[in-house]
């Protein structure tokens, strides 16, 4: 909306070409967000605790979480709304990857909002069962993908990145394309959503990988910058910036509120959601294994639990004290506290790291 207004202003003054520039929309989408999210963030989390809709705590769980609950949950209604407000007033409504990523939001919103009112409902933590939600998760993903082979420039879509080597560029065929890219989605969404299980566990290393993407999405659209560091050029992707720049302000805002102790929990309505955004983001700019190395915390989470369970179900015997792994450290007597900043902290390097990937090659 802004950028249109931008265009209309030129009329009048060419000084309003500002208001179209990457840069002063990024930050005014991101600042957008950020008040957003801490200005609806009381009133939602005052709603939430009138008509109980409370977190309910698994009783296999560490003990110290059980004060934990009556914690309202569905916070992510915070960072979703946020989100989409301050995507629609900043970015390019003429790029479709701006659209895939808002379909991508508001669609995985439905699951993760299906499974918390249905844990609500039930008053356990079971939810919405896994293969409903893995089979929405299929069709949502599938939808988006065959619409970005629709609307990217020709040949972007099909091609895959590794990095380290600029010659690593590989072309692959839709049907590969499609594979990847749904069980990198569907993978990232239930990654975050292991992950959330603790306070703001999961929101800042997702403000950072968002972080780490965005420039990846700017270099990417930038003719002379893809050029420099030998990554494909794509028109397309620039604009993609805007929104991670939302999705930062929407999660930051939110962290105000789920810092320890938390006032309120994202539920699987914000991290099923989170997880799928930015799946969707790293098969936008065509860096999954770049994203992957980001989400270092994310795989090691799903790792952990896949362990567990193999190897209970192969050998009687459980690896961790308790999975996914954040437990087993708290278990191991770390405080949760330290057990968040760790993880937090891991979550950055590893950004940096796979930022630096861009150029060792």
């Amino acid at each position: 909306m802004i950028e249109l207004l931008g265009t209309w202003l030129m009329t009048y003054d060419s000084g309003f070409d500002v208001l179209r520039y990457l840069t002063v929309r990024t930050i005014g989408g991101t600042l957008t967000a950020l008040m957003l999210s801490i200005f609806i963030g009381p009133a939602l989390i005052k709603f939430l605790s009138n008509i109980q809709f409370s977190q309910s705590i698994r009783g296999d769980g560490p003990e110290s979480h059980l004060a934990k609950s009556g914690t309202p949950t569905m916070g992510g209604l915070i960072i979703i709304s946020s989100l989409i407000i301050s995507t629609l007033l900043w970015s390019d409504f003429k790029n479709p990857y701006i659209w895939i990523l808002l379909f991508i939001t508001v669609s995985f919103s439905l699951i993760g909002f299906l499974d918390d009112w249905l844990k609500i409902k039930e008053k356990n933590s079971k939810g919405l069962k896994g293969r409903y939600k893995i089979i929405l998760q299929f069709i949502f993903a599938l939808m988006a993908m065959l619409f970005m082979l629709e609307v990217s420039p020709a040949g972007n879509e099909q091609i895959f990145i590794l990095p380290f080597n600029k010659e690593y560029i590989f072309a692959i065929s839709p049907f590969i394309f499609l594979l990847i890219s749904i069980f990198v989605i569907m993978g990232s969404s239930n990654a975050v959503n292991l992950t959330d299980g603790l306070d703001g566990l999961a929101i800042l290393p997702t403000v950072l990988i968002a972080g780490g993407m965005g420039l990846i999405a700017y270099a990417s659209g930038n003719l002379i910058i893809s050029d420099y560091l030998f990554i494909p050029f794509n028109p397309l992707s620039g604009e993609l910036i805007v929104f991670c720049g939302a999705l930062i302000g929407a999660g930051i805002g939110f962290l105000w509120y789920n810092t320890y102790p938390a006032q309120i929990f994202m539920g699987d309505l914000g991290s099923l959601t989170l997880g799928g955004i930015l799946g969707t983001l790293a098969v936008l700019i065509r860096h999954e294994v770049v994203f992957a190395i980001m989400a270092g915390v994310f795989v090691m989470e799903t790792l952990s639990v896949i362990i567990q369970v193999g190897s209970y179900k192969l050998r009687g015997k459980r690896v961790f004290l308790m999975a996914p792994i954040h437990h087993h450290f708290e278990l191991k007597g770390w405080a949760e506290p330290k057990v968040i900043v760790r993880f937090w902290i891991i979550t950055f390097v590893l950004v940096l790291f796979a930022l630096a990937t861009l150029k060792l090659r």
